[in-house]
């Protein structure tokens, strides 16, 4: 690992300067992998480090700002998360559990005890993809600057079927796809003390249609200070399914979250889902959903919506798979909800 300074500020805005030292005003200009980075849960970034993926001069811990792993406000009015919320805090919430199931299941889905132990709700968000030719130190792949990407023709098993090009990597983030289909957004800290909050399906960027080195909209001296979940009709009745190699501490070869609203006669009235682990970033299946308005949750609706949601899937030479991976997902993920 190079070595970094260590600053640990006690305020954002302080957070924000030391993150913007020695960067120029031109954020395109700045390199991601040779800027101050700022630390979290740390788990990520440290891994990343250790493995000269990146090279920060300087860390700026934000552990020491005060206020930023709290949750506020309750279901039926909206809730505010932290940044530094751990993801057990996520999973143990009275609030989360009951008003928003799906986003406790997402967090509980994440890793094992140790990780949710440590790991934080912003740093879920923009963790670094797990492309095994991004994260050799020897490999100079399109997302490290280089001109190619080695997984669109090579080993491709865990990489994208939508989306792609011209990098093939997926978005690794459990929390990502149910916090989109509920409806949330951001808080983004910039300097001069400036707060925008940006809706988070327009947080992350695919690769075809901003910097491919980068997955999200972020400036290098910008950071997330808390998640904003609306109460919404759907909230209470959703959920996140997801399907890995290994038991624990694995990430989603294909995940879906989903949520619903019923209206008294079992029909839905609203419906959101959001596939995970197939795309560079969350992939809401907007047709999908809004194939189920209308209709109840019986098994003829719920798989013709699974194949609405597949449709356009583009699979590389080892991932076709996951297309009825993730069909079988959405119709396990709808049959839950039809039940809930």
């Amino acid at each position: 690992m190079k070595a970094f300074e260590w600053s640990s500020p006690t305020t954002v805005e302080d957070a924000i300067a030391q993150l913007s030292v020695g960067l120029n005003a031109d954020d395109t200009q700045n390199d991601p992998y040779e800027s101050p980075r700022p630390l979290a849960g740390g788990q990520d970034l440290l891994t990343t480090m250790k493995e000269y993926l990146v090279r920060p001069p300087r860390v700026v811990n934000l552990k020491t700002i005060s206020g930023m792993d709290k949750i506020g406000g309750d279901a039926k009015t909206g809730l505010k998360i932290g940044a530094l919320v751990k993801l057990v805090e996520l999973v143990e919430h009275p609030e989360i559990i009951s008003g928003f199931p799906g986003l406790a299941e997402a967090a509980h889905s994440i890793g094992t005890p140790q990780i949710r132990n440590m790991g934080t709700a912003a740093g879920n968000l923009c963790q670094r993809p797990r492309c095994w030719y991004f994260r050799m130190e020897d490999v100079v792949c399109l997302k490290k600057g280089g001109d190619t990407c080695y997984a669109e023709k090579g080993q491709n098993k865990y990489h994208a079927i939508f989306g792609g090009g011209p990098s093939f990597i997926v978005h690794p983030s459990d929390l990502a796809p149910m916090l989109i289909a509920l409806g949330a957004s951001v808080t983004v800290a910039s300097q001069g003390g400036a707060r925008r909050d940006v809706p988070l399906d327009q947080f992350f960027t695919l690769p075809g249609t901003g910097d491919p080195e980068r997955e999200n909209i972020l400036k290098m001296n910008e950071i997330v200070t808390q998640i904003i979940l609306p109460a919404s009709p759907v909230a209470a009745r959703s959920t996140y399914v997801k399907f890995k190699e290994r038991l624990s501490q694995d990430f989603a070869l294909a995940s879906v979250a989903a949520a619903v609203s019923l209206g008294s006669d079992g029909t839905v009235s609203q419906a959101k889902i959001v596939l995970g682990g197939v795309a560079p970033a969350p992939w809401p299946v907007d047709t999908a959903a809004k194939s189920l308005v209308g209709k109840k949750l019986d098994p003829p609706t719920v798989s013709a919506a699974a194949d609405l949601a597949l449709q356009g899937a583009t699979p590389l030479e080892h991932n076709a798979y996951k297309v009825p991976l993730a069909k079988a997902l959405v119709r396990r993920a709808l049959t839950k909800l039809a039940t809930a």
